[in-house]
């Protein structure tokens, strides 16, 4: 007894490739030798091969068992050594997966995905953009980075990286070069849970990750949220392709809705989803030349142009030519806005 349980402790002190090959190598030798053996018994190689299988496992169905003494030899030694050596194994796998689940929750597992977004620190605006995103793309796949220890968030496509952002191997590790946006949101909270309270600090920090982000990977759309628009002019030497102004975007929400009610209900219908219509994009199509044809044509449809993505005054520049490649934001259902993009 003390032999077999010596000789278990050191196979558990084996690298996991080690167990692996041994549990595969016996199967195979023994899967061969039970049919040359007993080539009567169990008719062809597989038959063999499920036999050490059903021992193995100690399922045991009993349609095929040896007959001869060389073959319960066999047999004998596949319960003495070969089920200790696949229990040990089937305990190895499950440990990779605890140790694998644990990682993941901690961040510490690279993302190898691609087009996916990321968000650099974890807030209250962090998770509306998060269910937002998920909401709006079925398929897409989000990379939070933050210090925590553990993820804030468990979605099955949502992905986790713990570290600071202004370092280049937390990028390398959410794959921000294959991303198809980054957002940067202000956040007040250091890595020691200690609330800032000055704006030009929490700008200040969000200007050192929007510098790290564009030295090496200003090829990808940016988004950032700056609590100060005086900083603003700080952020010029930065490839930011957009600015996010939280508070005054809530203010000025606020007074219009004072001066001109159910605006703030008309913002939130356009921006949610599945309220009615809602704010689209859409890309040009061939036959369309100038704007005028496309609000014709989407008028038809039951869909409304409002803007490019460079201006507002559609109505204004009816007869100007539609540039390539321009995005073309529509407010129409679900349902129009499907018939439009087939």
């Amino acid at each position: 007894m003390i032999f077999f349980t010596k000789l278990f402790v050191r196979i558990m002190r084996m690298s996991n490739g080690l167990i692996f090959g041994m549990a595969a190598f016996l199967i195979v030798v023994s899967s061969w030798m039970a049919y040359w053996l007993e080539p009567e018994t169990f008719e062809r190689p597989f038959n063999g091969f499920w036999w050490v299988m059903t021992t193995l496992t100690t399922v045991g169905y009993g349609d095929f068992y040896p007959n001869t003494v060389a073959g319960k030899c066999l047999g004998i030694f596949l319960y003495v050594f070969g089920i200790g050596l696949i229990s040990v194994t089937i305990s190895k796998v499950v440990d990779a997966l605890f140790v694998y689940q644990r990682k993941k929750e901690e961040g510490k597992l690279k993302f190898a995905g691609q087009n996916h977004f990321v968000i650099v620190d974890w807030s209250k605006h962090s998770e509306l953009a998060i269910h937002e995103i998920l909401k709006t793309d079925p398929k897409a796949e989000i990379v939070l980075i933050d210090t925590l220890e553990k993820t804030p968030i468990q979605h099955p496509r949502v992905h986790y990286i713990q570290g600071n952002p202004v370092k280049s191997e937390v990028l390398e590790f959410a794959n921000l070069g294959a991303a198809r946006a980054v957002f940067i949101f202000a956040n007040d909270v250091t890595e020691n849970q200690v609330v800032i309270r000055d704006a030009s600090f929490i700008d200040g920090k969000t200007l050192l990750i929007a510098t790290a982000i564009e030295r090496k990977y200003n090829h990808v759309h940016t988004i950032v949220e700056i609590k100060d628009e005086e900083n603003l002019p700080n952020f010029q030497h930065v490839k930011v392709d957009e600015f996010i102004l939280g508070h005054d975007t809530i203010a000025q929400l606020a007074v219009r809705s004072a001066f001109f009610p159910g605006t703030s209900n008309l913002l939130s219908q356009l921006l949610k989803r599945g309220q009615g219509d809602e704010l689209h994009e859409l890309r040009k199509k061939p036959h369309w030349n100038t704007y005028r044809d496309a609000c014709t044509e989407l008028l038809q449809e039951g869909a409304t142009l409002i803007s490019d993505s460079t201006q507002q005054s559609i109505n204004r520049r009816l007869d100007e030519v539609i540039p390539d490649g321009v995005s073309l934001f529509v407010i129409c259902d679900q349902e129009t806005y499907r018939r439009l993009v087939k």
